[in-house]
């Protein structure tokens, strides 16, 4: 059985995993903040540029798939560690790729090591972070997703940075791979090993531990639950929501309301603070009225900035709507997340299922929602994301937490269940 845990220990298992949300939106930064440069170092054009990120999206969903897998042969520590290392030389990769071998094809493996450890990590760091949710008893997921957000705006700030000081993207890369691989170091080393995670190092003694393929059905158990697919729902709609907004937003200012484009990249940080904030702030909300009430109303909420967003008479109410969509969008997926966690001995399998219908629309949404705008206009286009808003919210009731064991849990005292798991 997994041994009860200090304080001091829970302190440094939450920072370790905060690190690691960080980690992985640092390196997505970086990437995307050199786009330009590899663009002209590479010579290439935009289809190319798009079949690398169509590679970096599916080495995502492989990662993503993977997942369980790699936590039922390695365990959180050990896996958590492997797809950091995958995904800092990936970064590294892609400053050989482009400034030493000039090479695009470089640049594409390096992206898939990229996209592979990234997809892989956030499985894994979520059923972390809800693991460290049941031993504290309360809601702290979306504040590890706030932190990924934190990694982007520190990698878009070093990206910046490194470009005004005409630094390659050779030695960009390489600083950041550095961080990337030291920090990861220190983070998994400050995880907890724990027999629940499938970590090898963990007690009990090695006669007592399952077989690999009895840890792999486990793994990949979840594909065979109703309840998956209604989380999936959710999530599905958010992640949808939300990378809709990230790649069409500002092309919906611009194009459907007349804008400018400083206007549009404008409405975009509009959209991005409000998710963030919500984030950092959600999780007593969440534990004041519950992860289902939460949720329908963010559905609503994002369901009317969407409407707002398409229907407004001015730039201003433009805004607003921008506003209320990446509020109401901001919470889905770290519930959701939470939600398949609910079981610590199947949160790997449940979270890497959900997780995968999740990114799978996070990733295909905005090329599906650019092949419809061709035909119907962008604002039209974005009515899809309503109806997808809407269809999350009346599935939230399947994020309603599981029962509780008798038993409690690994830290000092029982986790406090959320509001929508007691007695009405």
């Amino acid at each position: 059985m997994d041994t009860a845990l200090s304080r001091a220990q829970i302190v440094r298992w939450r920072t370790a995993i905060f690190t690691i949300f960080f980690l992985s939106g640092l390196s997505v930064a970086t990437w995307a903040a050199r786009v330009p440069a590899i663009k002209a170092t590479l010579g290439v054009d935009n289809i190319q540029i798009g079949f690398m990120l169509l590679g970096a999206g599916l080495a995502s969903i492989i990662g993503l798939s993977l997942a369980s897998v790699v936590l039922a042969r390695f365990g959180a520590r050990r896996g958590m560690l492997g797809a950091i290392l995958t995904f800092s030389v990936g970064v590294a990769l892609v400053g050989i790729g482009v400034d030493v071998a000039n090479s695009y094809v470089l640049v594409v493996v390096g992206l898939a090591l990229f996209g592979l450890g990234n997809g892989s990590v956030d499985v894994m760091m979520n059923v972390e972070g809800a693991a460290i949710e049941k031993t504290i008893g309360k809601t702290i997921l979306p504040l590890f997703h706030a932190f990924f957000s934190f990694g982007t705006v520190a990698g878009a700030g070093l990206g910046a940075l490194a470009i005004a000081l005409n630094s390659n993207v050779l030695a960009h890369t390489a600083v950041i791979a550095g961080l990337l691989v030291l920090t990861g170091l220190w983070a998994s080393a400050n995880v907890p090993a724990r027999e629940i995670a499938m970590d090898p190092d963990a007690d009990p003694a090695p006669t007592e531990k399952p077989r690999l393929r009895e840890r792999l059905s486990v793994a990949l158990s979840a594909w065979k639950e109703p309840r998956t697919y209604t989380l999936g729902i959710i999530m599905l709609g958010m992640a949808f929501a939300e990378g809709g907004a990230n790649d069409w937003l500002a092309l919906g200012i611009v194009d459907g309301h007349g804008a400018g484009e400083a206007l549009g990249a404008i409405g975009l940080a509009i959209f991005s603070v409000s998710m963030t904030v919500v984030r950092v702030f959600g999780g007593p909300l969440v534990d004041r009225f519950g992860r289902v009430a939460t949720l329908r109303v963010l559905s609503v909420l994002a369901a009317s900035g969407l409407l707002l967003f398409i229907l407004a008479p001015n730039i201003p109410m433009v805004f607003v709507g921008a506003a209320l969509w990446g509020a109401g969008t901001s919470l889905g997926f770290p519930l959701g997340m939470s939600a398949a966690a609910d079981d610590p001995a199947r949160a790997a399998a449940r979270v890497s299922a959900a997780a995968t219908i999740g990114y799978v629309a996070f990733l295909c949404g905005p090329p599906i929602l650019g092949f419809i705008s061709f035909h119907i206009g962008v604002l039209n286009t974005l009515y899809i994301l309503v109806a997808l808003a809407i269809a999350s919210g009346l599935a939230s009731g399947a994020a309603k937490p599981l029962p509780v064991p008798a038993a409690g849990s690994a830290g000092d005292k029982p986790p406090a269940q959320p509001a929508d798991a007691r007695p009405e």
